[in-house]
């Protein structure tokens, strides 16, 4: 499946509709899982969509629009929507250079939200101001973050991929 390089404003304006079309779909989908996509312990549904990458170019800003988005709609304090966001820039950036390697594509997400978004938790909802830093409790919520990238990237994303691969070429590409 090639759909990496729009060649024309027609196909420019689809690239531009799928990106919005997946940006929607994240900001939907975290909302609609609200109880389990914020705070120490996630479970963000919509990052099974990190796998996206994979298949379009398209995915990239979608994802980081659709976590912006999200972010801001659930109430996070500036950081956090933020580095968020860039966690998810990055992890999708990630997915879509590693896209040969779909295991390796899912690892992005887990990767880079353990990595940026555990300690943002941390910082920001779990330790008080002044109290100094736990390192066994910074290092349980990275730990809890990346777990729920890699349950939910691992057991919807990679399946997820799995089926529409199987779907027609022409229902992703111009």
């Amino acid at each position: 499946m090639n759909c990496f390089k729009p060649d024309s404003d027609r196909s420019a304006a689809r690239a531009l509709a799928r990106s919005g079309m997946i940006a929607a779909m994240y900001v939907v989908l975290t909302m609609a899982f609200r109880p389990i996509s914020f705070g120490p312990i996630q479970f963000r549904i919509a990052e099974a969509l990190m796998l996206l990458p994979v298949l379009m170019v398209d995915a990239v800003p979608g994802l980081f629009i659709g976590c912006l988005l999200a972010n801001l709609l659930g109430g996070g304090v500036w950081f956090d929507v933020a580095l968020g966001s860039v966690a998810t820039l990055l992890a999708a950036l990630f997915a879509y250079r590693w896209r040969r390697w779909p295991a390796l594509s899912a690892f992005s997400a887990v990767l880079f939200n353990g990595a940026i978004v555990g300690p943002v938790v941390y910082f920001a909802y779990v330790r008080a101001p002044g109290d100094p830093v736990n390192a066994a409790v910074l290092l349980s919520t990275i730990g809890t973050v990346a777990l729920g990238e890699l349950v939910v990237c691992y057991g919807l994303g990679l399946p997820m991929l799995h089926g529409l691969r199987r779907l027609p070429e022409r229902l992703f590409c111009d």
